[in-house]
């Protein structure tokens, strides 16, 4: 075969149809504003440090994803307030990938060692994902409210006017068991009418109302399959947790967060915050 022939095997011509003139279109680039999207990337290391890029895109890819949890979670509450559960399921599908991308993407700061991360760490100052308004988000809608969390956005008061709106507003959780009440399920009284803002407090009553469910899927098939998303969120979240307490260890060692946490220490107490305790529970009583 000629060199000639090859070479017009190796191209892929462009078809008539492709457009090639965008100065009057909407083209790839300005639909997603990439020209400033892509200049968010601002090192502050002097003399630059080669993986400042990869700390800064780690972190803001991560926004991204929160922005769409967000966004999914809160349509999957305000359709559980309409009784429409079908497409608040799917919503709960989608927040499982996202989880599971999110999750994933600590590999790659994984490869960040301990002596690379101590060239850009004193550019990082006093920064940290700590400060995350959007993950303070993700947490008060799937029912972690703490209202000493709303204070640390004194600084950037839209994040903190939707922190306290969201600290005030019921949570997925407490939408769902009001679903529950609705459909006739004896969803304890104290659930359904409490102050929002206040962590939730596990309920034995609420135990066995789950255990009921459990005990015949196939007669609460909808709620069943609900329940079982949620503990799906939270595994999700938890794994989210514990692997970014081992990059964390991995890359600092037992050494103080950016942002003045204890680091590690703080991180692994996370792990022993829960979002739906009665799920949890109610599998001790499943075929004893």
């Amino acid at each position: 075969m000629s060199a000639n022939a090859a070479d017009s095997r190796s191209k892929r011509d462009l078809e008539g149809g492709i457009q090639r003139d965008f100065r009057r279109r909407l083209s790839y680039g300005d639909y997603l504003h990439l020209d400033r999207l892509l200049s968010a990337q601002v090192p502050l290391s002097d003399p630059p440090q080669h993986d400042e890029l990869l700390f800064i895109i780690q972190h803001q890819t991560s926004e991204l994803w929160l922005k769409l949890l967000v966004h999914e979670l809160r349509s999957a509450r305000a359709l559980l307030g309409q009784d429409d559960l079908a497409p608040a399921l799917k919503r709960l599908a989608r927040v499982k990938h996202v989880q599971h991308t999110l999750t994933d993407q600590w590999s790659v700061l994984a490869t960040l060692t301990p002596s690379e991360y101590a060239e850009i760490r004193p550019f990082l100052a006093t920064s940290s994902g700590f400060q995350s308004a959007q993950y303070r988000e993700v947490e008060f809608l799937l029912g972690n409210k703490n209202a000493d969390m709303v204070e640390v956005f004194g600084h950037d008061p839209k994040a903190q006017s939707e922190l306290r709106t969201l600290l005030h507003e019921p949570s997925l959780y407490d939408g769902f068991l009001a679903y529950l009440a609705r459909r006739g399920y004896a969803v304890p009284e104290a659930l359904l009418n409490r102050d929002w803002s206040q962590p939730y407090v596990h309920h034995e009553g609420l135990v066995d109302v789950f255990a009921e469910v459990y005990a015949a899927p196939h007669d609460h098939w909808g709620v069943y399959e609900t329940c079982e998303e949620l503990v799906d969120v939270e595994d999700n979240f938890q794994q989210w947790r514990f692997r970014h307490l081992q990059v964390v260890q991995r890359t600092i060692g037992q050494k103080t967060g950016t942002g003045g946490s204890t680091g590690v220490d703080f991180l692994r107490r996370a792990l022993d915050l829960t979002f739906f305790p009665e799920l949890y529970e109610v599998r001790t009583r499943i075929g004893s």
